[in-house]
């Protein structure tokens, strides 16, 4: 899309009249995200398993060279025009936050539970509605900062540092909260750019910077293994594209909330393929993080719609 962002404080498209053209957008933005966020459970299900067998250099080196290999693929016969892009520089971040999220996160998994880590890495959408206040432009408001804080709080309950139960790898995740959170907001940024730009960008950049750090943790793959590396690239490249178009047809702040649905899907896969069912701790923390982020975004939207 090439439309700038909304005047802050407008009405947000999901709270739009009916006849509103920019309400079928705003719901197309929601389904996209809700599709692109079980994806990459699927990803990082798939990554924890692959985590546990190889270093995540080499899993992530992995998951972005077949994603380049199916985007170049693809688009073949017009790779140079997508390539061409109106903000190089933020692509190019675009990249790097991709991949510190996805290495962190994957990292994290060799020592936490799926459930777990993806509890802490559930409150960026806290941290995107921040960053889009302090970057975007969009509103903000007291409810906003509060929220913010609760799911913090939520965090550090997971994480449970002090308690004898922390692990240092906790850590990683929660860093990958913000990095993926500032990859979010740059995509909202690049939007001028086609959702195949973007891709392809985001798996050039990936490619580029994991092929330097692989040969310093390279150990050969076995025969066994190719199929979920296979479905680790697949489902990376199919869960990028989606949530690229989804912040590229919808607001971030009004959107973000839907991602808490990969608490349910990492729960259940973890439950599924590791027998792991989250303890009493984690599960209140996980609540304090989605209650926070759904109470902050129902209250700024009613006050946005007030305000109209």
């Amino acid at each position: 899309m090439t439309s700038p962002d909304p005047t802050p404080g407008a009405l947000p498209p999901i709270l739009a009249p009916a006849g509103d053209p920019a309400r079928p957008t705003q719901l197309h933005g929601i389904l996209l995200l809700l599709l692109a966020i079980f994806m990459f459970t699927l990803m990082d299900a798939t990554g924890k398993h692959l985590s546990s067998l190889y270093h995540p250099v080499q899993v992530i080196w992995v998951r972005f060279v077949i994603n380049l290999t199916i985007v170049a693929a693809i688009l073949a016969p017009r790779l140079r025009s997508t390539l061409t892009t109106r903000r190089p520089v933020v692509q190019v971040f675009r990249g790097v936050t991709q991949l510190a999220s996805g290495l962190l996160f994957f990292s994290s998994l060799q020592f936490i539970g799926l459930a777990e880590a993806t509890a802490i890495m559930d409150i960026n959408p806290v941290l995107i509605t921040l960053g889009a206040a302090l970057f975007l432009g969009e509103s903000i408001g007291i409810r906003r900062i509060l929220g913010i804080l609760a799911a913090l709080c939520g965090a550090m309950i997971v994480i449970r540092p002090g308690a004898g139960v922390f692990h240092p790898a906790a850590i990683l995740a929660l860093i990958a909260a913000g990095t993926y959170a500032a990859g979010a907001l740059l995509t909202r940024t690049a939007r001028s750019d086609s959702t195949a730009t973007s891709v392809l960008w985001s798996a050039l950049v990936g490619s580029v910077l994991t092929s330097l750090a692989v040969p310093f943790f390279w150990q050969p793959i076995a025969a066994k293994d190719l199929w979920a590396f296979l479905l680790l690239g697949g489902f990376g490249t199919v869960a990028q594209a989606l949530l690229i178009r989804a912040f590229a047809l919808a607001e971030a702040a009004a959107i973000a909330p839907f991602g808490y649905t990969g608490l349910i899907w990492a729960g259940l896969w973890g439950w599924l393929f590791w027998g792991n069912l989250p303890d009493l701790w984690t599960l209140a923390g996980a609540l304090i993080i989605v209650g926070a982020g759904l109470y902050v975004w129902m209250r700024e939207a009613r006050a946005m719609n007030r305000a109209v």
